[in-house]
């Protein structure tokens, strides 16, 4: 199985920005911790981030017949995207959207979501593990999706 995780603007800066939000972990951090994820679980995972709207929708069109799922953190993008959105449903692969702090908890802009529209499932509020919550329910899906 093949994922594309992709991280949205400013996740580069984890451990730097709004600590008190998104904790003291790295982006580096984040990323081992989905190659472990990954490993364990026998899945190719490629890594992708950018703080560039257009960049991040060359990269899930990419991975049109390349990619079994997508998992991805929009970040800001999340609220104002539908360039992604429209991306996630040209591309026609199962995705799911994490992010690593509640969003329903934060200001009020931040609650909708254009990208949860191509989403299965949505995982937020749970940091890093959000991701591997999303790794493993894609997974049960492509192997469901496989045995029908």
């Amino acid at each position: 199985m093949k994922l594309l995780i992709i991280n949205g603007p400013n996740l580069n800066m984890l451990g730097i920005r709004e600590k008190n939000i998104y904790g003291t972990e790295t982006y580096e951090g984040l990323l081992n911790y989905l190659r472990e994820v990954c490993e364990a679980e026998g899945i190719e995972a490629s890594f992708f981030q950018s703080n560039h709207e257009g960049a991040i929708v060359d990269e899930i069109q990419k991975a049109y017949g390349v990619m079994d799922g997508i998992v991805i953190n929009p970040a800001a993008y999340t609220h104002t995207s539908v360039a992604i959105l429209d991306a996630l449903k040209a591309v026609n692969l199962p995705a799911c959207e994490v992010h690593l702090s509640n969003i329903y908890e934060r200001e009020e802009f931040r609650h909708h979501s254009y990208i949860s529209a191509a989403c299965l499932k949505t995982f937020y509020g749970m940091g890093f593990a959000g991701y591997r919550e999303a790794i493993l329910f894609l997974r049960d899906h492509c192997l469901k999706e496989m045995s029908t």
